[in-house]
């Protein structure tokens, strides 16, 4: 059997990612919001108040349906914009910041009429996720970072917050060229915890979307993005995640303070989304409510 060496949770996350694939498509409305020479394409599904998910490094806001769809069955209204190069978004690829990737969830949330919202940023999508906290504080009233690296160390750690061992993995991952048994040993060395399945993202990379979102990532200063403003953050961390790991879990906390509550979710790497997507949405939930009480 293909999943036999992830034992039962792999199967079963591959399991319950097919059932969520059958759903009813009527729930979940697909359009284009256009200004300038940009368009994003959004996801959109649910009523109440407005959760939005932007995703992983060159990964498509549809890695999460499942969690898109307890939410909305929690009584929320879900927003997943697509990066540039991903799916119908198209725009300028080349030099671009975090800032303009946090300008064109900005401009989904406007022409939506939804903010203020809760963003929630996973991996890559945190440091967007909190530039627009910062770039347009109006739009954001609260800010879930998932499975995100903080962008800084610890006082007295000589290092970077990823290794270049684990960003090796983290592109290797993702680059196409590589032979499939490489990419899977890089998708369990960064992304998945002891036993879960990294086949399920063997699929969904894009490789301009790579491009663009790291060059992104290594020219916009840290301190633009890191206090995501002045709204309250849920640091929403996995057990197992190798990206941002444990010995820097508490890195947002005692810079930020109590504005910081620190969720981890067990049996969880830096994926996190294919494989704890009920932990993963229930927090966002509890969160979510709380902040619109």
């Amino acid at each position: 059997m293909k999943f036999a060496k992830y034992g039962l949770t792999g199967v079963l996350v591959a399991m319950s990612m097919s059932s969520f694939a059958a759903l009813d498509p009527a729930q979940v409305t697909d359009e284009v919001i256009k200004r300038g020479n940009v368009q994003i394409e959004v996801l959109s599904q649910g009523k109440g108040p407005t959760v939005v998910i932007l995703p992983s490094l060159a990964r498509s806001a549809r890695d999460y349906d499942q969690v898109a769809e307890y939410l909305m069955a929690d009584g929320l209204r879900v927003l997943r914009p697509e990066p540039r190069g991903i799916g119908k978004s198209r725009g300028p690829m080349e030099n671009l910041s975090i800032h303009d990737f946090a300008a064109d969830v900005a401009m989904v949330i406007d022409q939506k009429h939804a903010g203020p919202v809760v963003v929630v940023g996973h991996a890559w999508g945190n440091f967007a996720a909190r530039q627009l906290a910062v770039d347009r504080p109006d739009l954001v009233k609260g800010v879930v970072l998932a499975a995100a690296s903080a962008g800084k160390v610890p006082p007295g750690f000589n290092g970077k917050p990823i290794s270049p061992e684990m960003r090796k993995a983290i592109d290797g991952a993702a680059d196409l060229g590589l032979p499939e048994a490489q990419r899977l040993r890089y998708l369990e060395e960064a992304f998945f915890a002891p036993g879960n399945n990294p086949g399920v993202w063997l699929g969904g990379w894009h490789p301009e979307a790579h491009e663009a979102e790291g060059h992104a990532r290594n020219i916009t200063p840290v301190d633009d993005y890191f206090a995501a403003g002045t709204a309250p953050i849920l640091d929403l961390q996995g057990e197992n995640d190798a990206v941002a790991p444990r010995q820097f879990s508490h890195v947002l906390k005692n810079m930020l303070g109590d504005r910081v509550t620190v969720i981890v979710v067990p049996n969880a790497g830096h994926a996190m989304a294919p494989e704890q997507p009920k932990a993963m949405a229930d927090a966002i939930s509890e969160f979510a409510k709380r902040i619109n009480e």
